[in-house]
Parts: structure tokens; C-alpha cells; sequence
């Protein structure tokens, strides 16, 4: 299993267009080809803090999803929202197991 945590600072005024903007890539993400999960996640005490699980079977699909224009889309549109760049970390899934 290919894990990217990506770990979003959002800018206070820009939250509610930065979620609906996330929503609409979760549900695409969702529909992938070797899409596992694709959670966000805010920060329970800080609310402009944010992390995206995603889990793909493989790189491949992994490498797909930022070939997708709902990925472009919610790059470009959120780019001016963040406070700070983002910044992804890669991890191997031990469980559960995928085959």
C-alpha cells in the first residue's frame, strides 16, 4: 500500500472555499482506479491545520491520481489559500495487508 500523508496550513479567511475545494477532490479522489482512502483531516485545536490521508494500492495508482483534472483543479484553485507550501510524506502500509 503507497501512504502520502500531505500536511496543509490554510490562511484563516480561506477556510470555508479551502473545505468545499477539498470536498470535491475527496469525492473524485474517492473514485480512482487503486484508491483506498482518501481522508481529511483538521486539526481538533487548531482549525486552519489540515492532513490528507491518502492510500493507493500502488504507486502507479498513486502517480495517477496527479494526472487527474480533479487533482489540477483543487491544486490550482486552493494554491493561494495555503499560509505556508505543503508538504507531503511518503509511507509503506503494512496493514491491512492489500493484495
Amino acid at each position: 500500500m503507497y501512504v502520502t500523508l500531505v500536511y496543509i496550513s490554510v490562511k484563516p479567511d480561506c477556510m470555508d472555499d479551502f473545505v468545499a475545494a477539498s470536498r470535491l477532490n475527496h469525492e473524485r479522489s474517492i473514485r480512482e482506479p487503486g484508491n483506498l482512502r482518501f481522508d481529511i483531516l483538521r486539526d481538533a485545536e487548531d482549525a486552519t491545520q489540515f492532513v490528507f490521508y491518502e492510500a493507493y494500492r500502488d504507486e502507479a495508482a498513486a502517480k495517477g491520481h496527479k494526472e487527474t483534472p480533479h487533482y489540477a483543479a483543487w491544486r490550482d484553485t486552493v494554491a493561494d489559500w495555503m499560509s505556508e507550501p505543503r508538504r507531503s510524506v511518503r509511507y509503506d502500509g503494512l496493514f491491512p495487508v492489500i493484495e
